[in-house]
């Protein structure tokens, strides 16, 4: 079914696009929600007369984006976390774990954010990558430190 998005939805597209999703998605979650609407013709006019007001919404989403993006640049958090035989830690460094010591610095970021390929197992610094918009990933440092027993 094609729907018009009347939202920016990171796993499909801006806001004011027209993208082809299942059926049951469009009708059980975008339609009911308001975050899309059907494909006719007469919402595709609506859109044209609308297009100014989405491309003032996708600019303000991208200022925002690069001003967040600038201060997670800026980002350090170190995790301490026990370790065996040399470098590698007795557990691993997950998402999770960046989550929460980046919320403890006063920075919220979702799960879907972080993209960590794989949890870190050993000690020293990892630059990961934060989604904060479409083509806007700014990396954070993450320094893992044996803990202190």
């Amino acid at each position: 079914m094609k729907v018009i998005l009347k939202e920016t939805i990171s796993s499909l597209g801006i806001i004011g696009s027209e993208v082809t999703v299942a059926d049951g998605y469009a009708r059980n979650y975008l339609l009911p929600q308001g975050k899309a609407v059907s494909a006719t013709a007469q919402q595709r006019k609506l859109l044209e007369q609308e297009k100014a007001k989405f491309e003032l919404q996708i600019a303000k989403e991208k200022e925002f984006a690069q001003e967040m993006a600038t201060r997670l640049e800026a980002v350090t958090v170190a995790i301490a976390s026990k370790v065996h035989e040399g470098d590698k830690l007795y557990g691993s460094v997950t998402i999770r774990d960046i989550i929460d010591a980046l919320k403890k610095q006063g920075v919220e970021v979702e799960k879907r954010m972080v993209l960590l390929n794989e949890p870190i197992k050993t000690i020293g610094t990892f630059k990961v990558p934060i989604r904060v918009y479409q083509g806007v990933k700014p990396e954070i440092t993450v320094d893992i430190v044996p803990e202190e027993a």
